[in-house]
Formats: C-alpha cells, sequence, structure tokens
C-alpha cells in the first residue's frame, strides 16, 4: 500500500473539515471555561478528548470509481505512546501565541495550524494521523494490510514515539577536552536531540532533579574515560543547537520513584528560567501512558482509555509513575 497516495487521499477527503463553521470557542477555551464553572462534585469535562486509539476511513474520488476498494479503512491501534504528549502540546500552543509562533520556526507553520484547527474541531483520529504521516517515519510503528483495512499499531517507547521526532527543537551540543596533549581522542563533541538525564549521585538531598540537569548542562571536569589515558577531561557548558526552545521534556524513565523527594515547579535551564507545565505517566503492569498539565493552576488527568479522559484534580498528581516532565520556558524571559 501506498503511504504517499494514502496521505494524499487523506488530505483531500478531510477537505470538507475546511468547510466547517468553527465553534465560537476553542476546545481549549471550553477546558478552561470547565475548570472555572467546575463544582467539587463534577471534575470531568463534558467531552471525551484525544480516546485511545482510532479508526478513519479514505473514501474514494470521482477518478477512483471504477478502484477497488472505493474506501481504506485505516485502524490506529495503541496510541497512548504519542496522546499524552499530543494533548499537552495542544495546551502548550494554546495558551501562548508567542510559542505557538516559535514552535511553528521548528515543526512548520502548516502543521502547528492544521494542527490546531483539528484539535479544535474535535476530529482526533484525523490529528494522529498528522502526527505518524508528518513527523514519525516508517520504522517508528509496525502496519499491516487486511483486505480493505490498514492497521496502524504505535505500541512503544513515547519517548522514541514522539520527543525524537521533535524537529530537534530540544537538540544540544557540548564539547570536551582532554589535558592530556597524547590521548587518542583528545576533543570530542556530544551532540543529542533528546533531554535524557540521570540521578546525580553527589546529590543525595535538596533539588535532585535540578542537580541532574545542571551536571548535564554545566561545565565540569572529570578524569578522561580513554583507554590508557590519564589525563582531565574539561566539559564545556552545554548549549542549545537552535536558542533556548519554548518547552523542555525532560525523559525520566531512568530514575526510580523513591529517588524523587518532590517535582520543582521552577527549574534553571541554560540561563533561562522554566515553569511546570505537566508530565507523562507510565504504568508497567499495564504497559500504558497517560498525561498530567496545568490550567491556570489547576491540575488536570488524560488518560485516553477511559470513558471520562480528562478530569480535574483536587491536589497535584502522585508522579510515582513518572516517564517525563514538562516544563515551559518563563515568559519574562
Amino acid at each position: 500500500m501506498d503511504y504517499n497516495k494514502i496521505t494524499k487521499i487523506m488530505k483531500h477527503s478531510s477537505c470538507s473539515e475546511d468547510c466547517i463553521i468553527r465553534r465560537s470557542k476553542t476546545l481549549f477555551e471550553e477546558i478552561r471555561a470547565s475548570v472555572t464553572n467546575n463544582s467539587n462534585e463534577d471534575r470531568s469535562f463534558w467531552r471525551p478528548v484525544l480516546p485511545w486509539g482510532g479508526m478513519y476511513t479514505i473514501k474514494a474520488g470521482r477518478k477512483a470509481m471504477a478502484c477497488t476498494p472505493l474506501y481504506v479503512r485505516i485502524s490506529l491501534k495503541n496510541t497512548c505512546s504519542i496522546d499524552g504528549f499530543l494533548m499537552l502540546l495542544y495546551v502548550i500552543l494554546s495558551e501562548n501565541e508567542n510559542f505557538r509562533r516559535e514552535l511553528s520556526s521548528h515543526l512548520g507553520k502548516e502543521f502547528v495550524e492544521r494542527f490546531l484547527y483539528l484539535m479544535d474541531s474535535c476530529k482526533f483520529t484525523t490529528v494522529k494521523l498528522l502526527w505518524i504521516w508528518d513527523k514519525m517515519e516508517k520504522c517508528q510503528y509496525r502496519s499491516e494490510v487486511h483486505k480493505a483495512s490498514l492497521e496502524i499499531d504505535l505500541f512503544g517507547n513515547e519517548h522514541e514515539n514522539f520527543t525524537r521526532n521533535l524537529e530537534n527543537l530540544m537538540s544540544t551540543i557540548q564539547e570536551t577536552f582532554c589535558s592530556n596533549g597524547r590521548c587518542p581522542a583528545r576533543a570530542q563533541e556530544d551532540q543529542r536531540n533528546t533531554i535524557t538525564i540521570l540521578p546525580s549521585h553527589d546529590s543525595l538531598l535538596g533539588d535532585v532533579i535540578q542537580a541532574a540537569v545542571d551536571e548535564l548542562f554545566c561545565p565540569r571536569t572529570q578524569l578522561c574515560k580513554e583507554h590508557g589515558c590519564n589525563g582531565q577531561r574539561m566539559f564545556t557548558q552545554r548549549i542549545f543547537c537552535h536558542d533556548a526552545p519554548p518547552f523542555v521534556i525532560l525523559n525520566m524513565e531512568q530514575w526510580k520513584s523513591e529517588e524523587l523527594a518532590y517535582v520543582p515547579y521552577n527549574l534553571a535551564l541554560a540561563k533561562q528560567r522554566y515553569t511546570l507545565e505537566g508530565a507523562t505517566l507510565f504504568n508497567k503492569e499495564e504497559h500504558h501512558y497517560s498525561a498530567a498539565f496545568m490550567i491556570d493552576g489547576n491540575w488536570m488527568h488524560y488518560d485516553g482509555l477511559r470513558n471520562e479522559n480528562l478530569v480535574f484534580l483536587n491536589k497535584p498528581p502522585e508522579l510515582l509513575l513518572l516517564s517525563s516532565l514538562v516544563y515551559i520556558r518563563d515568559r519574562s524571559d
């Protein structure tokens, strides 16, 4: 099955969505209004948001009347590996117009506008297909054809399926130099496209997350690990390749719940200040991802498998099943 042809047909078949009169309120504005008017007796949002999975039918046009089949059905499975981040991305883009312009330079203006339009139109399966075919590589998901049906399975790691496809938004580089002139690899560069932080062994108390971020980004000196070298390796400050991004995702997969004394609401990173926007959670027993985020200081929990999949929380979520932390750049910077 030709993916390029399917993508073109999908764009053509969904053009009728452009004729839909836009609702007076965006989806984000409806969620925000629900937060303001919500009572303790009813803590759920009134409509499902990004339900798990999805089904999409591509209808053939007039030129394809002689073709068999006359439609292609696309079935999505195990979409939780992208669902939580898509919801977080929508909140970030909706909250701040400046971030929308910045992200357009990384993700593409057409993608950002289409993404927001589809979310506000509640075309949730199309939103997921937009991400899959516009941002992901074919090797990142499994697909099978069953007669007239294409099944796409996104079972896997959310950082592989989402974070690595952010168009180098969070790519960083750090140079290192060894003091030993005979070092076999005296000068090196370490470039990364994601921000994976490891627990710092030097800071058992206090803000362990900030300490781990500092260890990754700040200049430091340590023994050179090259074979046969006894020199000191100096690490320069790690910098972003494309300036400080409007938001950062910290990969927390290597952390255990007992290593997290608390999650900081403010984070200093690369001479910028960031504030906590949300997190994604991973249930190992169910191999399932969900997400939590804030709107106007109120915490919400999103889980695509629930019938009422967006609920308000009376208190901040317990981040014991933490997969990632999402911070947005301070608007005053």
